[in-house]
């Protein structure tokens, strides 16, 4: 169960106001705030099926106005070959095209002295914990502008958690995790580069398990790209899969 949460995060995490999501025996659709934000997961079907299910997922996705989708394939994805056969029928690799689908069950080393982490309580700290994420993750102005004017409406919705590191009384890491009853979805790991080296992610990481442990699920569950991996690895993380990214653009404002 913990790898396939770990190959198909969004399809286990708790859903949000604005949040859909349609699972089928043959894959699960899931979509959040914003056109965009697309993603297929959880496939199931036969070879002759995948055009089929290609047209069916773009018809439901066009139907809401929404002009793209990416697909993560994980190691139990059926067919076996199907992202050689999503890219003969036009999707094409994500930016970040591959990770490792990782679970943590034994605590990880605890924070350095100086490193102050706990879960986000306050709007104001929920604002400062997005400012790193936004920073970290080279967000453009534009994006960062319209995510600002958001924040107190996604704070007022919100169903995931949000931890934060301090140091000095400065947030400089944060995280976001989703609890479930198998234990915490973690996304958005950050850290702002200045602060980079000095164990603010460890931090963050070692409340989020707390934070498991309390609610009686011992696990924390993720995906590690090209930065992430290496350091959940060196934290304790077990690979028990890999998901392969593709993008599929097919209606306006998709191109």
């Amino acid at each position: 169960m913990l790898r396939e949460i770990a190959e198909y995060p969004n399809s286990f995490a708790p859903l949000g106001p604005r949040d859909e999501r349609i699972a089928t025996e043959r894959y699960t659709l899931c979509m959040a705030r914003g056109k965009t934000w697309n993603t297929v997961q959880r496939q199931r079907m036969d070879a002759h099926e995948v055009g089929d299910v290609v047209e069916e997922v773009r018809s439901l996705l066009c139907e809401r106005g929404r002009p793209q989708t990416q697909w993560e394939v994980g190691s139990s994805a059926e067919p076996p070959d199907l992202v050689e056969r999503l890219l003969e029928r036009g999707l094409v690799h994500d930016k970040e095209p591959y990770a490792v689908a990782l679970v943590l069950t034994r605590e990880p080393p605890p924070p350095p002295t100086g490193v102050v982490a706990k879960r986000v309580e306050t709007f104001e700290e929920y604002a400062a914990a997005s400012a790193v994420q936004w920073a970290a993750f080279e967000t453009p102005e534009a994006e960062i502008a319209e995510l600002r004017s958001q924040l107190p409406q996604m704070w007022s919705e919100t169903v995931n958690l949000m931890h934060v590191a301090s140091i000095d009384g400065e947030v400089v890491a944060s995280g976001t995790s989703a609890p479930t009853e198998h234990g915490l979805i973690l996304f958005g790991g950050a850290t702002l580069p200045a602060a980079r080296g000095r164990g603010a992610y460890r931090a963050v990481l070692h409340a989020r398990w707390q934070d498991a442990v309390a609610n009686g699920t011992p696990a924390l569950i993720t995906q590690g790209g090209s930065m992430s991996r290496p350091i959940l690895e060196r934290l304790g993380f077990d690979r028990v899969g890999e998901v392969h990214m593709l993008l599929d653009k097919f209606g306006e404002g998709g191109e």
